[in-house]
C-alpha cells in the first residue's frame, strides 16, 4: 500500500455532514487536510469520490431527513451539489490545490464515447495537478440515487483511472465479525476471498439518515474492485491518514482477480438494462462458454423498448440472466431478425444487417 501512486478515496455522506444533514465544514476540512498532504507534485495522485450532495441540500430546503420520493431527492441534490463543491474548492484552496468536478452516471460510462471521454478527463485533470471530485449525477440519474451511496461508483472509478488502491471511508473502522457495538466482536483485518466473510453478518446501517450506503454496499464495492485487481482498504474517515500512508488500519481486501476491460466492468455493475433478449440453448452456449458474439439466429424473443447502443440483458430459455451487452439494433428491428442467419438478412435487407446483434467486445458474462 505504501507504494500506491494513484489512489481513489471514497467518503460517504455520514462522514461529511452534521446530525441535522448540513455540511460540517470542520469534517470536510479535516478530510481535505489529509488528502492535500498526501497529494501533489512528487507525491500520490488522489481522486476523491464524494457523496453528500443530497445531504447538503436537506437543510437549505427545510428537510429534516433524506426524502424517500425521487423528485425531492433530486431537488436536494441540485441544491447540495453546488454547496458541496464550493466547500471542497475553498478547503483545497488553502493548499493551492484546484479541484475539478466530475459528475458521472453508470449508463453514460458504459457507452464507448462517453466512457472514453470520462477516462480522458480524469487523466487530464490529474496530469494538470488538479484533484478530481467525482459524484454521481443524482439530479438526472434515477437508478444511481439508489446505487449505494457511491460505493460501487468508487470501485468503478478506481478501475477507470487504473488506481493502485481504493480507500473506502465510513463511520466504522472496518468489517467486524458481528455488530461492532456489541462486546466481544473483532475487526476482520484481511479478506483474501469470499470464504473469509462466510457466516459474517454484515449490517446495512444508515444512522444519520442522510446516505443510502451501509457496510453491505461497501463490502460489495470492495469485492468488485478486488476482483478487478485493485486492493481495497475499508476504514473510518478518522483513520484516512493511516490508510493513505500504508499503515495497518481497517480491513484490507486483497486483489482476487485481474483487470478487465474498463467498459465491461461498468457494463456489468453500473448499467441499467433497457430490455432483454431470450436466447436458444445453442446461443447460450456460444455466448457463455464460447465467448462468442450474439447472432440473430440464436435469438428466440425480445422485450423492452431500447435503441441501438443500449445495454440489454441476455437470458436463457428459463428467464435466467446469463450475460449483458450493448445491442446494435433498435428493439423494433429485432423481431424480423429472429432465428435468421446474417447472410440471409444481408441478401434481403442489405449489408447493414450482416452483423452481430451484440458483439463479443460489448458483452460481459454474468456470474451464475
Amino acid at each position: 500500500m505504501r507504494e500506491a501512486r494513484r489512489i481513489v478515496v471514497k467518503v460517504g455522506s455520514s462522514s461529511l455532514t452534521t446530525a441535522t444533514g448540513g455540511l460540517d465544514a470542520d469534517r470536510v476540512d479535516a478530510l481535505v487536510d489529509v488528502l492535500a498532504k498526501s497529494s501533489g507534485p512528487g507525491n500520490k495522485e488522489v481522486v476523491l469520490v464524494s457523496s453528500g450532495a443530497i445531504a447538503a441540500g436537506l437543510a437549505p430546503l427545510g428537510l429534516a431527513r433524506r426524502p424517500k420520493d425521487l423528485a425531492r431527492q433530486q431537488a436536494a441534490a441540485s441544491v447540495g451539489q453546488g454547496l458541496l463543491v464550493a466547500r471542497y474548492t475553498a478547503s483545497f484552496a488553502r493548499y493551492g490545490i484546484r479541484v475539478g468536478q466530475v459528475l458521472l452516471t453508470g449508463d453514460d460510462t458504459s457507452r464507448r464515447a462517453h466512457h472514453r471521454n470520462a477516462s480522458r478527463t480524469l487523466d487530464k485533470l490529474l496530469a494538470m495537478g488538479a484533484l478530481p471530485v467525482v459524484n454521481e449525477n443524482d439530479t438526472v440519474a434515477t437508478d444511481e440515487i439508489r446505487f449505494g451511496d457511491n460505493d460501487r461508483l468508487a470501485a468503478l472509478v478506481a478501475h477507470l483511472v487504473r488506481a493502485d488502491l481504493l480507500v473506502l471511508l465510513s463511520d466504522v473502522d472496518g468489517v467486524y465479525d458481528g455488530d461492532p457495538s456489541r462486546p466481544g466482536t473483532s475487526r476482520i483485518t484481511e479478506v483474501r476471498g469470499p470464504a473469509d466473510l462466510a457466516g459474517v453478518e454484515i449490517g446495512s446501517a444508515g444512522k444519520a439518515g442522510v446516505g443510502t450506503g451501509g457496510m453491505v454496499t461497501k463490502v460489495e464495492a470492495a469485492r468488485i474492485a478486488a476482483a478487478a485487481g485493485i486492493p481495497v482498504v475499508l476504514t473510518s474517515a478518522v483513520h484516512a491518514a493511516d490508510a493513505l500512508s500504508g499503515e495497518d488500519t481497517g480491513t484490507y481486501f486483497h486483489p482476487t482477480g485481474r483487470r478487465s476491460a474498463d467498459r465491461l466492468l461498468w457494463l456489468q455493475h453500473a448499467s441499467a438494462p433497457q430490455g432483454a433478449l431470450t436466447l436458444d440453448d445453442g446461443a447460450v452456449r456460444a455466448v457463455v462458454q464460447g465467448r462468442k458474439s450474439l447472432l440473430p439466429a440464436g435469438i428466440a424473443a425480445v422485450e423492452g423498448d431500447f435503441t441501438a447502443g443500449d445495454p440489454v440483458e441476455l437470458r436463457d430459455a428459463g428467464g435466467r440472466a446469463v450475460a449483458r451487452g450493448l445491442v446494435n439494433f433498435d428493439a423494433r428491428e429485432i423481431p424480423r431478425l429472429l432465428g435468421r442467419s446474417t447472410r440471409e438478412l444481408a441478401r434481403e435487407l442489405g449489408p447493414a444487417y450482416e452483423r452481430e446483434v451484440v458483439h463479443r467486445d460489448d458483452l460481459v458474462v454474468l456470474e451464475p
